[in-house]
């Protein structure tokens, strides 16, 4: 196999996993054997020591294999004396570093999460990244040690280089689909989504559909606006970089698209419009049985945000404080297995929760739950 047939079969596996997670694990397991690394892990959290750390996602994956033990053995014991946590906040965004950089000599032979945690864990050569991610937060991206026991070579560096903006667009979609409550839905249901318009294009770039928030950007036209079925953007340098978007995400039939994003300006003194594009797929020989190709998604950062309220949609519901914090997890769009990694429980436990929480909300779908909960909420006067 080619290195670019190579290249492609990951990216195509990463855009499949943005849409339904189940396929992170063959996603990862691509990535450790064209890196030949011996594992790798995902970090998506914000804030900092001095004011508290939250961590969205957790996972860390050896041969496919997820492995929360690991993810759960590193934060409660080694995370919070772990000598690189400061520094790894200050590396280049999206630079590639060696882990044992982010540690004195010294600790190099004292440290307990080097020491006890990175090296037995095939960890202490590994390459770490820090991404910029969606609204202040931070993307951690850990690719373990090489499987043959050697340095890395300059050409796995590049890869990992070439990888890193995947991985960003990756986890900003994958996030952005929680927030609309559309994550592991049907294409069609993403339509129903309450948050960031969603636009489907087919393999011309031509609108095949659109949620409603998206044609309600559509209809305002003052940054992102169409015209015979087609998107334009309201600046002429904005809509140059929007239109190599599409390019990139539908390329000619046979090669693999990429996705990308961008900011849209504006001609009043508004909030900038995000916008990012990602492909759903490659086309198939029949182009008329391939009718979506990619997702464009806009978000306008400046519009008001809805707060869960958990204390009271525990109240409403007569909800424990473990079914409390599943529904809200519900409500951002999580899925069943997220909510399973981010809170280091059993799936089935979680899934106990999940129908708990149905029978209590009197709701049986995860659609249902969300409106509900946004409107409660909404109610609360509760925004950012």
């Amino acid at each position: 196999m080619s290195e670019r047939d190579a290249f492609d079969r990951i990216l195509a596996s990463m855009h499949r996993a943005t849409l339904d997670d189940v396929h992170w694990s063959t996603a990862s397991r691509l990535i450790e054997d064209e890196l030949r690394a011996s594992s790798t892990s995902l970090v998506f959290g914000a804030g900092n020591s001095d004011r508290g750390v939250q961590i969205f996602m957790a996972r860390s994956f050896s041969r496919g294999e997820p492995r929360p033990e690991v993810d759960r053995e590193y934060f409660d014991v080694y995370y919070p004396r772990d000598e690189r946590v400061p520094r790894l906040r200050r590396l280049p965004d999206g630079q590639p570093a060696p882990i044992a950089t982010l540690y004195t000599d010294r600790e190099l032979k004292t440290s307990a999460a080097y020491n006890e945690f990175l090296v037995p864990h095939q960890a202490g050569n590994s390459l770490i990244v820090r991404l910029a991610g969606p609204a202040g937060t931070r993307i951690v991206w850990v690719v373990n040690d090489p499987t043959d026991h050697g340095g890395w070579s300059s050409a796995q560096i590049e890869l990992v280089q070439r990888l890193v903006p995947h991985i960003r667009q990756y986890v900003s979609v994958r996030q952005l689909l929680a927030g609309a409550g559309a994550l592991d839905t049907s294409l069609a249901g993403m339509l129903e989504s309450t948050g960031p318009g969603i636009i489907q294009v087919d393999w011309r770039g031509k609108i095949v559909a659109a949620s409603d928030g998206a044609r309600m950007f559509l209809r305002n036209g003052d940054a992102l606006f169409d015209s015979g079925g087609f998107l334009f953007a309201r600046f002429p340098r904005d809509n140059a970089i929007l239109q190599g978007l599409l390019t990139r995400a539908l390329p000619p039939f046979g090669r693999q698209g990429t996705g990308g994003s961008m900011v849209l300006g504006r001609p009043s003194d508004r909030n900038s419009v995000e916008l990012h594009v990602h492909p759903v797929g490659q086309q198939e020989a029949s182009l008329c049985a391939w009718p979506v190709a990619a997702l464009v998604l806009v978000v306008d950062p400046g519009k008001d945000r809805i707060v869960i309220n958990p204390d009271l949609l525990a109240a409403r519901f007569g909800l424990t404080g473990a079914e409390t914090r599943v529904a809200v997890m519900l409500a951002e769009g999580k899925s069943v297995h997220d909510i399973a990694e981010s809170t280091v429980r059993e799936i089935s436990t979680i899934r106990t929760h999940v129908q708990r929480v149905f029978r209590k909300t009197r709701t049986n779908r995860q659609a249902d739950l969300v409106r509900l909960v946004l409107s409660i909420s909404g109610d609360s006067g509760l925004r950012l």
